[in-house]
């Protein structure tokens, strides 16, 4: 899978009805592109089915973490880019110290958080990570 790829299933997560037409529309690719690559994805099994969600109050529960990661000066840009095809991911900061991004993440699961963890720890130039689970908000000002 490569970003485009990455950015179709982020599309589909969104709105699985969506054409592809649309699709190819907001991502700036052809429609035969994104019809081949879902095809492709589908056959392949990285695209296992389609289901519908329901609606989740807005006070439903999600877990949440905060991501520390390292990563090669020269590569930043480049996983910044690869970041934003998380839908988990919700706010990445660029900070000082010893780490040199933070981020926080929200899923309605650990286990769907577990694997977002490994799957950025593989990204090329994530040197190393650190993540915490948060327990509670005491103060959110936002």
């Amino acid at each position: 899978m490569d970003q485009l790829d990455r950015r179709i299933i982020a599309a589909l997560q969104h709105n699985a009805r969506a054409s592809t037409t649309h699709i190819a529309a907001t991502l700036g690719v052809a429609r035969t592109t994104v019809h081949e690559r879902i095809s492709r994805m589908e056959r392949n099994g990285v695209i296992a089915g389609y289901s519908v969600i329901l609606r989740q109050a807005e006070d439903t529960p999600k877990v949440q973490v905060v991501v520390l990661l390292e990563v090669q000066q020269k590569e930043t840009a480049r996983i910044i880019k690869r970041l934003e095809a998380y839908p988990e991911v919700k706010l990445c900061l660029s900070i000082n110290g010893e780490f040199d991004l933070l981020l926080s993440a929200e899923a309605p699961r650990i286990e769907d958080l577990d694997i977002l963890v490994d799957e950025l720890a593989a990204i090329p130039g994530v040197l190393r990570t650190n993540t915490s689970v948060v327990f509670g908000r005491r103060i959110d000002r936002g």
